[in-house]
C-alpha cells in the first residue's frame, strides 16, 4: 500500500504537512476542553466560587470547540484536494503506461481488468487518501495524547480502559483476517462483471440474432449474484462492528462512572471533589481513546479494498514494456521504403510452437508484396512484426536498411500507413477519423497537420467520396464510437483513407479489402498504385483477385514459406497456391493467368 504513495508530487506532500499541522491543532484543542470542564466542575462544587470564573472557563471551552471545527474543515479541504489530485495523476500515469504496452502486456492484464484498474481501483485509493489524512493520522495522535493525559488518574479506570482497547484490537484483527480475502476477491469479480457486460454490449447483434438473451442473462446473473453475495458478507461483518464499538464506548463510560461512584463513596469528604473531578476528566479522555480506535476501525473498513487496489495499480505501473525504444529516427540515406526479413521466426510469449519459422524476403521501394495462405498460417502476425506490435523471436527485420529495434517506435511508425484486419473508427467526424494520423507527428512538426485538401485526396483514392458526399454534413458528418453508423465496407475505406492521408513510406494492408466488392477493390488498388507509385505496399489477403498483380507473392503454410514469386509462376511451382487459386478461380481463368 505504501508503495503507491511514491507517486505523490512534492506539492501534495507539502499540503499533507500543512494538514498534519491542522490535525495537531485540532487534537490539542479537543483534548484541552476536558481540562476546562474539570475547572468548571470544581468551581461549581466549591462554595463561594465567582460566576465570572465559570463564564471564563466556559468561553475558553467554546473557543476550543470553534477552533477544532475550523481545523477539521481545513483538514477536510486539504485531504479532498490531495486525494483528487493524486487520483488524477494515477489515472494519467496508468493511461500513459498502458499506451506504452505492447500487445503482450495488454493480453497479460486483459482489457476488462485494465478498465477496472483505471476507474474502480483508483476510486478506492482516492477514498482512502481522503479518509486516511483525516483519520489514520488523527486517531493514533489522539489516542496517545489522551492516554498521557489520563496516566496516573487511577489504576482502576486505566485497567478498564485497557480492557476496552484490547476488545477493540481483537475486533480489528478479526476484520483483517476474515474481510481482507473477500476484498481481494471483490476486485476480481468486478473485472468479470466488466468482461461479461462488455461482451454483451459489443456482441449485441449476434446475441439477438441467435436469441441468446437468456443465455447472456444467466452469465450476467451468475457474476452479479457472486458480486452481491461478496458485498453482503462484507457489509454484514462491518454492520456488526459499529454497534459493538458503540456498546464498548457506552460500557466504558458506564464502568468509569460505576468505579468512580465506588471510589467517591469510600473516600474521605475532603478527597471526594478531587476524585469526582478526575472521574469527569477521565471519562472524557477515555471516550477520546475509544473514539480514536473507532476511527481506526472505519479506516480498516476501507484499507483492505484500497490495499488490493493499490497492489493492482502498482502491478501495471511497475510492468516493464518488452518492446523498448531505439535511438534512431532515420534509416540509411540511400534507402527508402525497403523492408527486409532475414530468417525471422516468431512465437507468442509462453507458447511452445513457432507461428513463423525462418521467413526471409525483400521488398523494395514502390513494390507490392502480398501474403496469402490458409487461416492460421501466420500472415497477420508477419505484417504486425513490422510496426513492432510484437518483436521477432529470432532473426532481423530491416526498414530502410536499419534494424527496426534501433528506431524509436514513433519514428518507425511514422513511416507506416497501417490498416488493421478489423477496421477501427473513433467517435468524431469523417474528417477527424481520416486525419487521425496527424496526431502522431503534429507535436513535433506543425506542417504535418493535414489540410482539407489532403483529407479529400485520401478519401478520393480510397473510393470513399461516393458515400461521404451523400452524408448530411459531408466531411463534418458524425461518426459514432466504433463506426457503428457506417457499413463494414465504408469503415474499411475510411481506414484506408486514414493510411493514405498519412503519406507514408510503407503501406500495410492486413486483409483490408475483404469487405469491398470486387469492382471497388480493383478500382481502389489501381488508383492507389497510380497515386502512390513510390510507396511500398504489404498486403495480406484471402482473395487471389486482390493480389494477383503484386510484384511478389509469399505463400505461407503453417508459418513457413511454401512459395514465393509472381502469380503465374506460383501457379506452376507452388501446390498450396494452386489449390487456393483453384478454390476461387475457374479453369479458364487459371489457364488465362498461367499464359
Amino acid at each position: 500500500m505504501l508503495k503507491i504513495f511514491k507517486y505523490l508530487e512534492p506539492k501534495e506532500w507539502l499540503m499533507a504537512l500543512v494538514s498534519l499541522g491542522f490535525i495537531l491543532a485540532q487534537v490539542w484543542l479537543d483534548l484541552k476542553s476536558p481540562d476546562y470542564m474539570a475547572e468548571i466542575t470544581i468551581l461549581v462544587q466549591t462554595p463561594g466560587s465567582p460566576l465570572s470564573g465559570i463564564w471564563l472557563a466556559g468561553g475558553k471551552m467554546l473557543l476550543c470547540t470553534l477552533g477544532s471545527l475550523i481545523a477539521a474543515v481545513a483538514v477536510g479541504f486539504l485531504a479532498a484536494r490531495i486525494a483528487a489530485t493524486f487520483s488524477m495523476q494515477l489515472r494519467s500515469r496508468l493511461f500513459n503506461k498502458v499506451e506504452s504496452f505492447s500487445m503482450e502486456e495488454i493480453n497479460r492484464f486483459s482489457t476488462d481488468s485494465l478498465i477496472t484498474r483505471s476507474t474502480n481501483d483508483i476510486t478506492q485509493i482516492q477514498m482512502f487518501v481522503t479518509m486516511g489524512l483525516q483519520l489514520v493520522i488523527k486517531a493514533p495522535i489522539t489516542a496517545g495524547w489522551a492516554i498521557t493525559k489520563i496516566a496516573g488518574k487511577g489504576y482502576e479506570w486505566t485497567f478498564t480502559t485497557g480492557v476496552a482497547v484490547a476488545i477493540v484490537l481483537v475486533m480489528i484483527s478479526f476484520l483483517m483476517i476474515f474481510v481482507m480475502p473477500k476484498f481481494k476477491k471483490l476486485q476480481v469479480i468486478i473485472d468479470n462483471m466488466n468482461r461479461v457486460t462488455r461482451e454483451n454490449l459489443t456482441g449485441l447483434r449476434v446475441v439477438r440474432a441467435y436469441n441468446a438473451e437468456s443465455y447472456q442473462e444467466e452469465k450476467f446473473e451468475k457474476v452479479n449474484i457472486e458480486l452481491t453475495d461478496t458485498h453482503l458478507f462484507i457489509s454484514r461483518v462491518l454492520a456488526v462492528m459499529m454497534p459493538v464499538m458503540g456498546s464498548i464506548m457506552s460500557g466504558l463510560s458506564l464502568a468509569i462512572y460505576w468505579i468512580g461512584a465506588y471510589l467517591i463513596n469510600a473516600a474521605q469528604v475532603t478527597d471526594r471533589l478531587t476524585i469526582f473531578s478526575n472521574m469527569v476528566v477521565f471519562s472524557s479522555y477515555a471516550v477520546f481513546v475509544i473514539m480514536s480506535f473507532m476511527m481506526l476501525v472505519m479506516i480498516f473498513m476501507i484499507l483492505p479494498r484500497a490495499s488490493v487496489s493499490a497492489k493492482r495499480i502498482n502491478e501495471v505501473l511497475e510492468t516493464e514494456p518488452t518492446i523498448l525504444d531505439g535511438v534512431k529516427t532515420e534509416g540509411a540515406q540511400d534507402v527508402r521504403g525497403e523492408v527486409v526479413f532475414k530468417n525471422v521466426s516468431f512465437k507468442y510469449p509462453g507458447a511452445a510452437d513457432y507461428v513463423l519459422e525462418d521467413v526471409s524476403f525483400t521488398v523494395k521501394q514502390g513494390e507490392t508484396i502480398a501474403f496469402i495462405g490458409s487461416t492460421g498460417s501466420g500472415k497477420s502476425t508477419l505484417v504486425n512484426l513490422v510496426p513492432r506490435f510484437f518483436d521477432a523471436t529470432k532473426g532481423e527485420i530491416l526498414v530502410d536498411g536499419t534494424d527496426i529495434r534501433e528506431y524509436t517506435q514513433e519514428s518507425l511508425r511514422n513511416k507506416i500507413g497501417y490498416v488493421p484486419q478489423k477496421a477501427v473508427l473513433f467517435r468524431g467526424t469523417v474528417s477527424t477519423n481520416v486525419a487521425f494520423g496527424a496526431n502522431g507527428t503534429a507535436r513535433e512538426n506543425s506542417e504535418s497537420v493535414y489540410s482539407q485538401d489532403d483529407v479529400k485526396r485520401a478519401i478520393s483514392i480510397a473510393q470513399a467520396a461516393e458515400f461521404t458526399e451523400k452524408m448530411d454534413k459531408g466531411l463534418d458528418s458524425e461518426i459514432s464510437q466504433g463506426g457503428t453508423n457506417v457499413s463494414g465496407g465504408q469503415k474499411q475505406r475510411l481506414s484506408i483513407a486514414r493510411a493514405v492521408c498519412r503519406k507514408p513510406e510503407i503501406y500495410i494492408f492486413d486483409d483490408s479489402f475483404s469487405a469491398l466488392d470486387y469492382k471497388t477493390d480493383r478500382v481502389l488498388r489501381t488508383v492507389l498504385k497510380k497515386e502512390t507509385a513510390d510507396v511500398t505496399s504489404m498486403i495480406v489477403a484471402q482473395r487471389i483477385g486482390t493480389i494477383m498483380d503484386a510484384d511478389q507473392i509469399v505463400v505461407l503454410d503453417e508459418g513457413k514459406i511454401a512459395g514465393k514469386g509472381k502469380h503465374r509462376d506460383l501457379l506452376k511451382t507452388c501446390e498450396v497456391y494452386r489449390q487456393i487459386a483453384m478454390s476461387q478461380l475457374s479453369e479458364e481463368e487459371l489457364a488465362g493467368a498461367a499464359s
